[in-house]
């Protein structure tokens, strides 16, 4: 702690600083006013205080990180939130009311709109704000002088909250680059597709909306999520030779990193795996937090001694009464009075462990050296003591017990009224500390003598003697020493020259007399000196008293130099200290004795200030030159003593007399006894405030206090005795009010409180505490049953409370959590059965829901015009609701499905039920389709291409059923195509004209369009017909492979069937062309004869190989007579 310099300073109480200005560290109260007299500047010199926030809620310093975690919460002025900080999405309105309650806005709307908020009588509102006084008093003297709580070290980091401006900003960012506005960003197909994924299936997603309303996610899980989308199309590429995937994957987080941060996004990518976040802790925010100092360390360790004293008389009368708790057994009363005074010697051992003087960076001198030098005490107390019990015994000093070091800084800085020597010689000054070495100056001209020359000296004498002498140098060579011009010896001490100013002395000449009288000689050789001797921090006080004691201590009536040292943290000494003595000539040890102001006894000066100290069967008296001197002593006195009772002097200067009724109510909370405050409610408060401030601010915490605030919080509980379940009850029930009105919470977060809770009520003592009162083991069972149900609901919505995966380990650690609540007790775990069919009933559930909200979303994306829909509408809306269901399951699959891995067969089970709801509409669709429709087989194939890469779904339950639904429906279509396929064929050739390709393009008559003439009209229809109902088989991939093989070979019996009646009917149409021929020798072939040559052939071409010899057999036989001129170009007659 840093230790005020000045007697003003320390005659300051604790009440006094809570009516400083906002310069001093704390603003006043609503309608408080300053005290007259009292100072609005900053005391502290060259140091700055961070100060903590005011009841009023302004705003608090930048780097005040226990000052805007715990202060601001519990500020009396009431200043909630409005109702413009809930205005729908938007952040300016909240931003606004934000500043209003002094604190930085969130970055997310208020969800404190949806708690319900009983409206408060004005009674209660003044108790309300009479709690928030005082629980301000506590909370502001744990963060003046922690000595329990040790800063967290293995904390997780923390990022900042996603805004929705910041969303908005990286939406438009990656619309910019799908429509080709990023010119500077280069990227292939492959880069472009899994970019416009991740715009349509995340950034588009109203999941991720309400994630950043609830301030659950931030730009790094955005990166995260891209990354992990990305992982197996990357996987998925083709090996490129010398190009690797990690090559590639790096480089296309590279690109995301430049859309979303425009050119700067290359440059911050590798920052991004660590960018702003909380972090435990360091030197310098630690040290910042043990600034906040009511008055001084001496004040808050005073308050801490009274504290602990009140609290062991309070114990002891409660023994008596027997005032305890309903506990759950008898036997923990005896039980609960030992851990009140185990607790209470732990405090007073951790006090007393506390080094009584520390080094400190601020503290430091203007030449940067330490400030002082600490006080080495050997005594015989061990911080042993107080945890036995032994504490109390009487630590008796000697005077060999106490060993000072001070350090002293000379500066001579110039001579006046050198006038005897001539202005060509040299001079120079040397410096002499009692004890300590002798220093010298530089060399100066006589008529020009000035230095500014710094000496330092370390001495252990309260009151060294300083002599400081002007020479002039030798200059002739009989002459052995310098010449003496004129010296000065002064007795100096801590508070000497408090100003820090430099000062003029008269210097003593060799051989001249010192003028008698007031006049002083306006040619007297003078030096010009900077003295300071800074004050070790375990001297609480220092100066001269006239004092008077009984017996053997201070017998006479005489003006002393007394010193109040502190030996520990509680014990105290009064030392009277000689000129040029580093031991003490007597020492008052301070215990047990009670300071006060007293009237001047008989023969005794009234123009001096008194005031006395006694003890049964002892009394000294004391007595100051002014009103401020005794203040002073008083106040450090009252300090060291730990008295309760607080002086009051017979008469006070008039600016003190003047005080506000407001600020005497507010020294009320000051003043309280601390033992009788019900700190068990008190922090319930305070925990419930600091996580409302918590979850507002601009990280993403999930619940998680920051290093400060759980600081703050644990030194809070060890301080003021609040039991380790209690704190963990009130946090459980704070965390599940606040998931009840959207926000977020880590349920590792939960899991720990929870397991802590039930470790302590099954008695494993986690802090060491075995007694269990009856409310807690209620509350916790109530809490239990709660929680069961959260968790419940919790993975029944698992895709709507954890969308994409996130938070990251979220969704397992609340599997994990629920199995933890089904234990039966912390030792035994619950049984695998159990806990599997409350997951399964979870996932049953999570089937519902999942398909409820899937079906209304496809139902707003494509709304029915019609009151009554055609069939063909009907189809479509299920087509693209199976379309949505398999990208459902595929995320499950991709973020949710490793957290249900432990039960085997439980998402398998889940998505059955998806599908088996989904099934009901499918087939209430296929119901209103026509008999001859066949557009249904559109959705078999979406269903079956997916359920076929589904390798848990593959074959199942829903999959048999829509085979055994489609089957029949297949088959009598293939009967159809056979049916239809014949019967074309028999008409088709009974039209044929046989006409050439070239006559076929003019007329367009009868033939299908998009073929290709190969041979006839009627042969090419057929071929085409047979090849895409071939390919339609193909398409469909029957799962079942026995099916599948029926259908194959039983299209390759129509087809050969089909080929082979054409054959014949090309045969028949032949002869009867050869039996019109002439009997002539210069037969000619006409085109149809080519025709009908190039359709056998093409019919060649198409069969399968088990038909291919009966058409080679059904050769074309002319007569012998006939010369045949035939042309064969590329296998087709012409």
């Amino acid at each position: 702690m840093i230790e005020v310099s000045s007697e003003e300073d320390d005659s300051e109480t604790e009440a006094d600083y809570f009516y400083q200005p906002d310069s001093r560290g704390l603003c006043l109260p609503p309608g408080y006013v300053l005290p007259p007299g009292r100072r609005a500047d900053n005391r502290s010199g060259s140091h700055t205080h961070l100060a903590p926030v005011s009841p009023l809620g302004n705003k608090p310093p930048r780097h005040s990180t226990v000052s805007q975690s715990g202060l601001h919460a519990i500020s009396p002025s009431k200043t909630g939130p409005t109702k413009d900080s809930t205005d729908g999405l938007g952040s300016r309105k909240n931003s606004t009311s934000a500043l209003k309650m002094g604190r930085s806005p969130s970055p997310t709307p208020s969800l404190e709109s949806k708690e319900e908020k009983v409206p408060m009588s004005a009674a209660d509102e003044e108790q309300d704000r009479q709690d928030r006084y005082q629980l301000y008093v506590l909370v502001l003297r744990c963060i003046a002088y922690p000595f329990n709580s040790k800063q967290p070290t293995d904390m997780a980091r923390r990022q900042l909250k996603m805004s929705f401006s910041q969303l908005d900003h990286h939406r438009k960012r990656f619309l910019m680059f799908l429509k080709n506005e990023m010119p500077q960003i280069q990227s292939d197909e492959a880069f472009f597709n899994a970019v416009n994924h991740y715009n349509d299936t995340f950034l588009k997603s109203s999941r991720i909306e309400k994630l950043v309303k609830c301030g659950g996610i931030s730009a790094h899980d955005f990166r995260e999520v891209f990354k992990k989308m990305i992982e197996k199309r990357v996987a998925s590429l083709p090996d490129i030779e010398g190009l690797s995937k990690e090559t590639v994957l790096n480089s296309w987080l590279t690109k995301y990193d430049v859309i979303t941060r425009g050119e700067e996004g290359s440059k911050l990518a590798t920052r991004l795996t660590a960018p702003l976040s909380e972090t435990a802790l360091g030197k310098e925010e630690l040290y910042n937090i043990r600034l906040f100092k009511l008055d001084s360390a001496d004040e808050q360790s005073s308050v801490i001694r009274k504290e602990l004293n009140a609290r062991k008389q309070y114990a002891e009368g409660l023994a008596k009464t027997k005032k305890l708790p309903k506990f759950l057994h008898k036997g923990m009363d005896q039980m609960f009075m030992e851990e009140i005074n185990s607790q209470i010697q732990m405090l007073m051992h951790n006090l007393d462990c506390l080094p009584v003087s520390s080094s400190r960076g601020a503290d430091r001198n203007m030449t940067g050296r330490p400030s002082g030098f600490g006080t080495v005490l050997r005594t015989k107390r061990t911080p042993n003591n107080l945890l036995d019990g032994s504490g109390d015994q009487d630590v008796r000093l000697c005077k060999g017990d106490v060993v000072l070091s001070f350090y002293v800084e000379v500066t001579v800085v110039e001579v006046q009224n050198l006038k005897n020597v001539n202005g060509g010689k040299i001079v120079f000054c040397t410096m002499e500390l009692e004890g300590d070495k002798t220093l010298q100056t530089d060399h100066a001209e006589a008529n020009k003598p000035q230095w500014d020359t710094l000496g330092e000296f370390t001495t252990s004498q309260p009151l060294p003697i300083l002599k400081v002498r002007l020479f002039t140098e030798a200059t002739q060579f009989y002459q052995l020493d310098d010449k003496e011009l004129g010296r000065v010896v002064l007795t100096i001490n801590p508070n000497f020259n408090s100003n820090k100013m430099s000062q003029w002395f008269d210097m003593e000449e060799p051989g001249k007399k010192k003028k008698d009288g007031d006049n002083q000689d306006p040619e007297q050789l003078k030096v010009k000196l900077k003295i300071l001797m800074d004050r070790p921090q375990n001297i609480k006080n220092c100066g001269y008293l006239y004092s008077q004691g009984k017996d053997q201590l201070w017998a006479k009536w005489k003006r002393r130099f007394m010193v109040l040292i502190q030996v520990s943290q509680y014990t105290f000494a009064l030392c009277y200290f000689r000129v040029k003595k580093s031991e003490p000539s007597d020492i008052l040890q301070l215990d047990g004795f009670t300071v006060d102001y007293s009237e001047p006894k008989e023969g005794q000066s009234p123009k001096l200030y008194y005031f006395n100290a006694v003890k049964e069967g002892q009394s000294v008296d004391f007595a100051a030159e002014n009103e401020n001197e005794r203040t002073g002593w008083i106040t450090a006195l009252v300090r060291a003593t730990g008295q309760s009772y607080r002086p009051e002097p017979p008469t006070r200067v008039k600016s003190q007399q003047i005080k506000s009724t407001d600020s005497a109510k507010f020294t009320q909370f000051i003043n309280a006894s601390v033992e009788t405050i019900d700190h068990h409610v008190m922090f319930k408060k305070l925990q419930h405030l600091t996580l409302n401030y918590r979850l507002a601010d601009s990280y993403c915490s999930l619940g998680w206090m920051s290093p400060a605030q759980v600081f703050l919080l644990d030194e809070y509980c060890a301080r003021y005795g609040v039991r380790g379940c209690h704190r963990h009850l009130c946090y459980l029930q704070d965390l599940m009010d606040k998931t009840r009105v959207g926000y977020l919470v880590d349920p590792t977060l939960i899991h720990y409180s929870f397991a802590f809770c039930a470790s302590h009520i099954h008695g494993n003592r986690p802090d060491a505490i075995g007694t269990v009162t009856v409310d807690e083991k209620e509350r916790f069972e109530t809490l239990k049953d709660t929680l069961r149900d959260y968790l419940e609901k919790q993975i029944t919505n698992f895709r709507y409370c954890f969308p994409f995966g996130r938070p990251e380990g979220a969704l397992k650690a609340t599997v994990s959590l629920l199995e933890r609540v089904l234990m039966k007790d912390v030792v035994t775990p619950a049984p695998p059965e159990e806990v599997c069919k409350v997951v399964k009933k979870c996932l049953e559930g999570a089937a519902l829901v999942n398909y409820t909200k899937i079906s209304d979303y496809a139902e707003v994306e494509d709304p029915l015009n019609t009151d009554e829909p055609t069939p063909r509408q009907r189809l479509e809306r299920v087509i693209r609701l199976a379309e949505l269901c398999c990208e459902i399951l595929t995320q499950n699959d991709e973020y949710h499905a490793e957290a249900f891995c432990w039960f085997e067969g439980v998402m398998a089970e889940h998505s059955e039920m998806f599908w088996s709801m989904f099934l009901v509409d499918m087939n209430a669709a296929l119901e209103v389709q026509p008999p001859d429709s066949w557009d249904s087989f559109e959705l078999f194939q979406v269903l079956n291409n997916w359920l076929q890469t589904s390798h848990m779904l593959r074959n199942g339950k829903f999959h048999t059923q829509m085979c055994d639904l489609f089957a029949p429906q297949l088959i009598r279509y293939v009967d159809l195509m056979e049916t239809s396929i014949a019967q074309s064929t028999q008409k088709d050739f009974d039209k044929e004209k046989w006409i050439t390709p070239d006559e076929r393009k003019n007329q367009h008559k009868g033939e299908t369009p998009g073929i290709e003439p190969r041979g006839s009209i009627a042969s090419d229809n057929l071929i085409h017909k047979l090849c895409a109902l071939q390919d339609f088989m193909q398409d469909i991939n029957w799962p079942d492979l026995e099916f599948r093989d029926h259908l194959d070979q039983r299209l390759k019996l129509l087809a050969a069937d089909m080929i082979e009646q054409a054959v014949r009917k090309t045969k028949t149409h032949f002869d009867n062309h050869i039996a019109k021929g002439g009997s002539g020798t210069g037969y000619l072939i006409p085109n149809s004869i080519c025709v009908m040559i190039n359709c056998l052939l093409d019919c060649d071409e198409k069969a399968s190989p088990n038909l291919s010899p009966f058409i080679l057999t059904c050769s074309f036989t002319l007569r012998p007579s006939m010369p045949v001129n035939v042309v064969i170009f590329d296998g087709k007659v012409c």
